[in-house]
């Protein structure tokens, strides 16, 4: 799973064809650290379809204050350039792969 460091990242992977799932997190965040292996098991699974990225709110304010980020974890789910649906906070697999399951149809 690759990280966006730069605005540029982040308008490079709007362009492309695939929705994309960005996940907000902070290296000091716990919550963040224990949903970390979830999402990138689901990066590896569904490689294919979707993109996902990740976004250390540290080091990338900019566009943590362009998704108005709150807390985090954060996880934004986007589909031609619009968000389509967010989950704030920690969330079983099962719940991520309903949200990335329907994001694809």
């Amino acid at each position: 799973m690759k990280a966006i460091e730069s605005t540029q990242d982040f308008t490079d992977v709007l362009n492309q064809e695939k929705p994309v799932l960005l996940d907000f997190y902070a290296d000091w965040c716990g919550p963040c650290q224990t949903l970390l292996p979830i999402v990138e098991k689901l990066s590896k699974e569904y490689e294919d379809r979707i993109e996902v990225r990740k976004v250390n709110v540290d080091d990338n304010r900019e566009l943590s204050q362009k998704f108005q980020v709150r807390s985090i974890p954060a996880l934004f789910f986007i589909k031609d350039s619009k968000i389509v649906d967010n989950q704030a906070g920690l969330a079983p697999e099962h719940e991520l792969r309903k949200k990335i399951d329907a994001l694809l149809n």
